[in-house]
């Protein structure tokens, strides 16, 4: 096992969308989202997590400490239930050096609680919150995007009766022709040691956002590729710069205003690589 994390990280990561629905918003028909008051595309960090999860759960099929605890399906309490059947903790009990040590356990199993937290103060085997050392915000394009409405049809029926009036189903999908995405981030070593976060964790996550899409196909998503990947890296674990002022080093520039852009190749990334210091920049993708 290595270390636990003992450095203040923030990062940006920079992922594209051709033709395909990033994050649908379920309040809007399943539109991908947007900023309505700028027409700017978000992703929420929610989405990205999903992405995180279901990366490490195959990248790590039955490896002892990466279970997931949030999957689809999954009853939460029964996750919980199995902190206290380890640790022959009886259900129900609210005594908190028992809830403590239901709570480590999920920390040590649950790769998902130790790196993003988790509330699990629920039912009869309640294990407490955890707040994770990772945070992420809500992704932003770098330009307004168009959320285009395709027509599609299916040509097989469901019924004879369909066959016999030679009915043809309708439908819809809803598409950004192409977007530029940035994500920020942050990574608190001081929470990374209550949850027992470490630097082979963070490796799997830097892995985990360089690839989480290449596994995350789908005809819905169109094509979503990570561009650029970069982390700030502090020498403690309290941090030696504002991460605002870090943020501002990296930029994206649309090279050409005058059109809409549709590929990467339209946009320019700037990095300012002077630190302050204590501070590191690596570029991870």
């Amino acid at each position: 096992m290595s270390e636990i994390l003992n450095n203040r990280y923030e990062f940006v990561l920079y992922f594209d969308v051709e033709n395909g629905n990033p994050n649908g918003d379920p309040d809007a028909g399943n539109m991908p989202r947007i900023d309505p008051q700028t027409g700017y595309g978000i992703i929420t960090d929610v989405c990205l997590k999903r992405k995180v999860r279901n990366f490490v759960e195959i990248a790590k099929e039955r490896d002892k400490g990466f279970d997931i605890y949030v999957t689809e399906g999954a009853v939460l309490n029964n996750q919980q239930k199995l902190a206290y059947e380890a640790n022959g903790i009886p259900a129900k009990e609210d005594k908190k050096e028992s809830k403590l040590t239901a709570q480590q356990y999920m920390c040590k199993r649950f790769f998902d609680v130790r790196t993003f937290g988790a509330v699990m103060d629920t039912g009869d085997y309640k294990c407490g919150q955890v707040r994770g050392p990772i945070q992420l915000c809500f992704a932003r394009s770098g330009n307004s995007i168009l959320q285009q409405e395709v027509t599609i049809t299916r040509m097989a029926s469901t019924t004879e009766k369909e066959t016999a009036s030679e009915n043809r189903t309708m439908g819809r999908k809803y598409i950004v022709p192409y977007a530029l995405y940035r994500a920020e981030g942050f990574i608190s070593a001081k929470f990374a040691q209550k949850t027992g976060f470490s630097e082979d964790d963070l490796a799997l996550f830097w892995d985990a956002l360089k690839n989480m899409f290449d596994h995350d196909h789908s005809a819905a998503r169109g094509k979503m590729t990570s561009r650029k990947l970069f982390a700030f890296k502090h020498e403690c674990a309290l941090g030696n710069a504002p991460a605002v002022t870090l943020f501002d080093k990296i930029t994206a520039k649309c090279l050409d205003e005058s059109k809409p852009p549709r590929g990467f190749a339209d946009y320019q990334i700037d990095v300012k690589r002077e630190m302050p210091s204590g501070v590191d920049l690596v570029e991870l993708l």
